[in-house]
């Protein structure tokens, strides 16, 4: 079994959008990796065991739907572009990167500025396909908003919010009465402001893209297991009832404490009755935090694509897209095997190392930037041209995600494309306010820390003229990295700092993992990569 991602002439890590060649949304260069195998079972045999991570690295908020005979799946983006990734699989666990709902900054709803969440992928037979997200709407709350495409891959128009509630209004999710008439189901953020988080639904019009009528609650925050929330709904008809999969309590970061629960109604707007074995999903030795996640059924067998933290990982690699099968019990409950993910860890990491040598004709579609951020960025003639940026710390910005928590990355920059006060260099970067990177510019090689907005400059070297100046940064755990060099090919060197490694455990924001990434600070002039690289370690 694979996680399977085609590029044109190599395999990759995943396939890139097909969009304008001149952006960090076009068609893909040559980061490839030539056997991509995240389960021990051999191709030609039967598959037996759907637990699998399926979406590695930071993707939380996962949905999937069935459209014909092919699965797609998406997943919160946050506050990287380009926005919700489009994925699609014939049989759930191998899966194609084809392209982004929002592929550009400049394809973003004119209406929303940040926490681009949960999406939900719907499609009704012979009809469009709908994504329903959130979005915080600029100066505004949080909202629901929708937008459409004639074909899965897109691509699509918006059409603004649906409900925005003052406290806000997150995880959209339409679904059909048991009278065919359209819902539009959703959170109330209330949590954000010490209240309940009802869960509403509200008759949605057949054009699926207003409500109308009167909204009306189905449960809210109750049990103790569920804490100061309930969201992330998922409903699927079974045997007579709606069954609502739902998380409760922490999503997010290193005290998260998130689990999956379940509850039934013969009605679509109630009464709902919460399954007395609430969590049914919960945290194991390798799994925490599980939630969020939507239901597919495959040659009758059931599925959650839903979202957790790998222990040995958790905030600095992210929430990760896992599968986890379930079977219906007597009662007519869903059961998952230990009431926990069986996903099994990676034994080989390195089917997930990035190798990107910018063969191609254009930046391949895994690339991303910090939304409303999108730099200039290009490939031609087997480099990275990178269009420098005097806006905040690190200027212009394209990272990869990362996908264990001790990895090496290298970048060769081509050291005599920096002009006069730009900077070029390699970055591990939890957000624009908040990274460590070795840079290069004006005759010296430099360490930076940014924290929070703020700069400072830790080592600086004084550098003679090369061709290719190399750059490396090793990470343990996600907490502690070391930055070594190199020029036109010789021995590394360790850039001296007042102790072995640096301190990255800020790093991460509350909902997001690491990135690694290139960047070009200065005024409007290009700076030229010739590779990138990750390599993954246990």
């Amino acid at each position: 079994m694979s996680f399977e991602v085609v590029e044109a002439g190599s395999r990759s890590l995943m396939t890139a959008d097909a969009a304008a060649p001149t952006d960090c949304s076009s068609t893909a260069s040559t980061a490839t990796n030539s056997a991509f195998h995240l389960a021990p079972e051999v191709a030609a045999a039967p598959l037996t065991s759907y637990a699998n991570i399926v979406l590695p690295g930071d993707f939380p908020d996962p949905t999937i739907a069935k459209i014909g005979d092919t699965y797609w799946a998406s997943a919160t983006s946050a506050e990287w572009g380009a926005v919700f990734p489009l994925f699609k699989s014939d049989n759930l666990v191998d899966w194609e990167l084809v392209s982004h709902v929002f592929p550009t900054d400049a394809s973003l709803p004119g209406w929303a500025g940040a926490n681009f969440w949960a999406p939900e992928i719907f499609h009704e037979e012979g009809g469009k396909t709908y994504v329903y997200y959130t979005a915080r709407k600029k100066d505004g709350p949080l909202c629901v908003g929708v937008a459409s495409a004639d074909r899965p891959e897109g691509p699509y128009t918006d059409h603004g919010p649906l409900v925005g509630q003052r406290y806000g209004s997150i995880d959209g999710f339409p679904m059909r009465d048991e009278h065919g008439v359209l819902y539009l189901v959703w959170k109330e953020d209330g949590n954000a402001y010490k209240k309940p988080t009802p869960i509403w639904a509200q008759r949605l019009d057949e054009q699926k893209m207003k409500l109308v009528g009167k909204k009306v609650e189905l449960f809210r925050n109750t049990e103790k297991w569920e804490g100061c929330l309930v969201e992330g709904s998922a409903i699927v008809r079974h045997g007579g009832y709606f069954y609502m999969f739902y998380a409760g309590n922490g999503c997010c970061g290193k005290c998260c404490t998130y689990a999956t629960g379940v509850a039934r109604a013969q009605s679509l707007l109630g009464p709902w009755e919460k399954c007395p074995q609430n969590p049914i999903l919960k945290k194991n030795a390798t799994w925490k935090c599980p939630g969020h996640g939507t239901v597919a059924e495959y040659q009758g067998r059931w599925f959650l694509l839903h979202h957790a933290y790998y222990t040995d990982s958790h905030e600095f690699v992210g929430r990760q897209g896992i599968l986890s099968e379930f079977t219906w019990n007597e009662e007519g409950w869903p059961e998952f095997e230990g009431n926990s993910p069986q996903a099994a860890p990676l034994r080989d990491v390195s089917v997930l190392n990035v190798d990107d040598q910018f063969g191609g004709p254009g930046l391949a579609g895994t690339w991303q930037w910090p939304v409303g951020q999108q730099p200039e960025a290009g490939v031609s003639d087997g480099q990275l041209l990178l269009t420098a940026s005097p806006t905040g710390v690190l200027g212009a910005l394209v990272a990869q995600r990362t996908f264990t928590a001790t990895y090496k990355a290298t970048a060769a920059l081509h050291y005599p494309s920096l002009a006069p006060d730009t900077f070029g260099g390699l970055a591990v970067v939890g957000d624009p306010a908040n990274a460590l990177a070795l840079v290069a510019g004006n005759g010296s090689l430099q360490v930076w820390h940014v924290r929070a907005g703020q700069y400072q400059c830790l080592a600086r070297i004084n550098l003679s003229a090369c061709r290719t100046l190399n750059l490396r940064l090793e990470a343990w755990g996600g907490q502690r990295f070391r930055f070594t060099y190199n020029a036109d090919g010789g021995a590394w060197q360790p850039v001296i700092l007042n102790s072995f490694a640096l301190d990255g455990t800020y790093l991460p924001p509350w909902d997001r993992g690491i990135r690694v990434g290139l960047l070009a600070k200065g005024a409007a002039s290009t700076v030229a990569f010739n590779n990138f690289a990750i390599r993954n370690q246990r």
